[in-house]
């Protein structure tokens, strides 16, 4: 086997599909074309079907590309997102990454229900609900005996998930919870051929202090999240279940 081969059988996603959220820009965007440079197509979820540039790109590398209309903050199309894809549109796939995200900022003193409702929906209940609905998915369609390869799970957080912050009450609480999240349904999925992960990634929130801290003496980039997505979303991780990737230029370690 040659060095090549040998990455591929590691890395390729060839012949999966990922179902990817808030894969239109930034770091979400560069993980969905990341997923798809290494093999896989994807079914991106968006609330705007006006920004097709994630769609396009993917597809001028040869992927196949289906989008979905969904906003994560409404409960009902939340809940019906799944069965439209693989019943309606008669997909399956194979990867989920949870990128999708929103923060309000406010003194916790002042900080609105309206405001927390909305933060928690979007950042803890919509990846509650897509991890289960596509979880069922993706052990129904293994079934007992399947010998392909694993579902995976991946779960975007943020240092937050380990600090608090300061005025983002809702943000820290959902991103805590976040990790909560994948160390349960890994204890449950890990042994039927589904592995849940999170990468987290660090949260600009105090420009100065934060880059002050960061020992590599940068800040992160998207392409900075390529690896770990791919890494999280191939065989190469097969055996890591329940697990939080860093992926913060050493801000955890100072």
């Amino acid at each position: 086997m040659t060095s090549n081969e040998f990455l591929s059988s590691l890395f390729s996603l060839q012949g999966r599909t990922a179902l990817v959220t808030g894969g239109t820009r930034g770091i979400g965007q560069t993980m969905a074309l990341a997923l798809a440079k290494a093999g896989a197509d994807l079914i991106l979820v968006q609330r705007n079907l006006d920004n097709q540039d994630t769609a396009t790109q993917a597809k001028q590398l040869g992927r196949q590309v289906a989008v979905v209309q969904c906003d994560l903050a409404d409960k009902e199309q939340l809940g019906e997102l799944v069965q439209k894809i693989t019943g309606e549109m008669g997909l399956k796939f194979d990867i989920l990454v949870n990128s999708g995200g929103i923060q309000r900022r406010a003194p916790a003193e002042n900080f609105t229900n309206e405001n927390w409702d909305e933060v928690l929906q979007v950042n803890l209940n919509a990846v509650w609900t897509l991890s289960r609905d596509c979880g069922k998915h993706m052990l129904e369609s293994r079934g007992v005996g399947f010998t392909g390869s694993r579902g995976k799970i991946i779960n975007v957080a943020s240092l937050l998930s380990y600090q608090g912050g300061m005025t983002v009450p809702a943000y820290a609480a959902s991103k805590h919870g976040v990790l909560g999240l994948i160390k349960a349904l890994s204890n449950e999925w890990s042994s039927k051929g589904i592995n849940m992960n999170t990468a987290l990634i660090a949260d600009p929130v105090r420009s100065r202090q934060i880059m002050e801290r960061i020992p590599i003496g940068r800040w992160g980039t998207p392409e900075d999240f390529e690896g770990a997505v791919i890494f999280l979303a191939s065989r190469a991780s097969d055996y890591v279940c329940g697990e939080s990737l860093l992926v913060d230029g050493g801000w955890m370690a100072r």
